[in-house]
């Protein structure tokens, strides 16, 4: 049984209220909040368990990094991958998509060499292969969406050339909430010896992951998104892919020996984890990993399908807001505008008198917002702990804010 009352109990911040009303927490595409088991890890670590890892002979020292290192086993199995050095850790899927861009795109690509992008992608995918357009000399190409949102492998088929030496793509959209076919991309891409990059920032908290079915290059997770710390994530590599790649950053742990004449570097994937890491982040996002396993991956799906379903029905009835993306893969993502005037921003505030947090703006996808011809929209996006009666609440807001702009 899925006792969403039960799980709303192991996040304390959902008990408080906002304007003196019931928080009704929205904003989880952005990021999500933090259940007990997470909050606890992280002020055990820090309290009684903190010193710094690898480097160390004593007790603490050889507790911290036990319980680090076991995060990357976490990884490994939560995204399926089958090596343990094709998990790097990373602060998020920013650093590790800029990673593949410096890393793999600097010693591999060169001018004339065309980079794949959906006009979907967050900004995070699309500005790293602009620094690789101005500084080598590599040609960008767009694909796209269709008109529900939704981003046919077929399409993506069509725009591949001789050229094409990379595809990055995200897994979900962050605006339409739409669920991209990656694993059909990879077999396209495949034939023609293509590599591909996944951005799985939204993807990894909604549905079960399995890179090694996915057949990817690249596949990057961050772990605010996952009920985790900010400042957590990580990069999968696909081992074949690992030798191919150069440091990123420079410093200590990422080094085999250094002399003054020259550095040899460490294997992978501590080649790519320069200086003291973000230890207590990542025993933090293995803590929310743990309780994830616990709810229920399929579980959470479920619930937030059915979550989808229900908002879906009440929201047909009302005619004056337009809603962004009508793919039949959509997860539980809402973007919409309102008619008479109404400003993204201005409703985002209202909604938060009602103690609704919903994200406006942009989304860091100002490409597919010019495509749609808007300047933003807002977003409402749902996570396991949130309920039909918060549904129910969003829709009664939205009528009051359309009362007020008409």
């Amino acid at each position: 049984m899925y006792d969403v009352n039960e799980i709303r109990n192991q996040f304390p911040i959902l008990s408080r209220k906002v304007h003196g009303k019931k928080l009704c927490y929205l904003d989880n595409g952005a990021s999500a909040q933090k259940p007990k088991r997470v909050l606890e890890a992280i002020n055990t670590a820090y309290s009684f368990e903190y010193a710094n890892v690898h480097r160390g002979l004593h007790y603490l020292s050889n507790l911290a990094t036990e319980k680090f290192e076991g995060v990357r086993d976490k990884i490994k199995k939560f995204l399926g991958a089958e090596n343990l050095e094709e998990i790097i850790f990373t602060s998020g899927t920013t650093e590790g998509l800029n990673l593949v861009s410096y890393g793999w795109g600097v010693p591999n690509l060169t001018e004339g060499d065309e980079i794949l992008l959906s006009v979907m992608e967050h900004h995070a995918n699309i500005v790293p292969w602009h620094f690789l357009k101005e500084r080598k000399g590599v040609a960008i190409k767009w694909v796209e969406p269709r008109e529900d949102g939704s981003l046919p492998v077929e399409d993506v088929a069509a725009a591949l050339t001789a050229n094409t030496k990379l595809i990055a793509v995200t897994h979900m959209s962050n605006v339409f909430g739409s669920i991209v076919d990656v694993k059909g991309i990879c077999e396209i891409a495949k034939v023609k010896n293509i590599p591909v990059l996944v951005d799985g920032s939204q993807a990894a908290v909604h549905m079960h992951v399995d890179v090694s079915d996915i057949g990817c290059d690249f596949y990057s997770i961050t772990g605010h998104k996952l009920y985790g710390p900010s400042g957590s994530g990580a990069l999968y590599v696909k081992k074949d892919r690992l030798s191919e790649m150069i440091p990123f950053i420079g410093g200590g742990s990422m080094i085999k020996e250094v002399k003054r004449e020259s550095t040899t570097f460490n294997k992978a994937p501590f080649k790519f984890e320069a200086g003291t890491p973000r230890i207590v982040e990542m025993i933090g996002l293995g803590a929310a990993l743990d309780f994830i396993g616990e709810v229920g991956l399929s579980n959470i799906e479920r619930h937030e399908k059915e979550l989808k379903h229900y908002l879906d029905s009440e929201l047909k009835p009302l005619d004056w807001l337009n809603i962004q993306g009508h793919s039949s893969t959509n997860g539980a993502i809402l973007s919409f505008t309102m008619d008479g005037g109404a400003h993204p921003h201005d409703i985002s505030t209202i909604l938060d008198r009602h103690g609704i947090a919903v994200r406006a703006g942009h989304h860091c996808a100002q490409p597919l917002m010019d495509h749609l011809g808007l300047s933003a929209t807002c977003r409402a996006s749902f996570a396991m702990y949130n309920t039909k009666d918060e549904v129910d609440f969003l829709i009664k807001a939205l009528r009051s804010c359309h009362e007020i702009f008409n």
